[in-house]
């Protein structure tokens, strides 16, 4: 008798809703656990080609933390595509002006670099304040 590998197809998924709050947590370790989950690496159906994974709200990310000298040390690139138009930022002036985007930029280097990592990342909401407008989706607690 033969046994088969069950593969997942988009309709196995009915994807909950998540949310973290990243207060006084790691960046990186947050970022991971965040990527996995929308991932769907957590869920015994996972399948690598497949979303299998859930949605996921971040709240307070102004008040995520970094390890070490990373504030003043850690840049941020961005490049237009012009010559000599590369501009940098630190972690420490990207918190002043956009903290969602630190997550988000931690979060998104850790998904697949194809069209299901630019569907994944879609699932990832995240908000500097203590507040998110997603309260109809009923999304529980991951603490991590």
């Amino acid at each position: 008798m033969k046994k088969y590998t069950y593969s997942a197809k988009n309709t196995d998924n009915k994807g909950k809703w998540y949310v973290v709050d990243a207060r006084d947590k790691v960046l990186g370790r947050i970022a991971s656990t965040i990527a996995a989950r929308l991932r769907g690496k957590h869920n015994p159906l996972f399948t690598p080609h497949v979303d299998t994974g859930d949605w996921v709200v971040v709240v307070n990310a102004e008040k995520v933390a970094l390890t070490g000298r990373k504030w003043q040390k850690k840049q941020y690139y961005r490049h237009s595509g012009y010559i000599g138009s590369l501009k940098t930022i630190t972690a420490e002036k990207l918190l002043e002006k956009r903290p969602e985007d630190l997550i988000r930029f931690a979060v998104k280097g850790m998904l697949p670099k194809n069209r299901l990592g630019r569907k994944l990342f879609k699932k990832l909401k995240v908000y500097s304040g203590n507040q998110h407008p997603h309260e109809a989706q009923q999304p529980e607690i991951l603490d991590l």
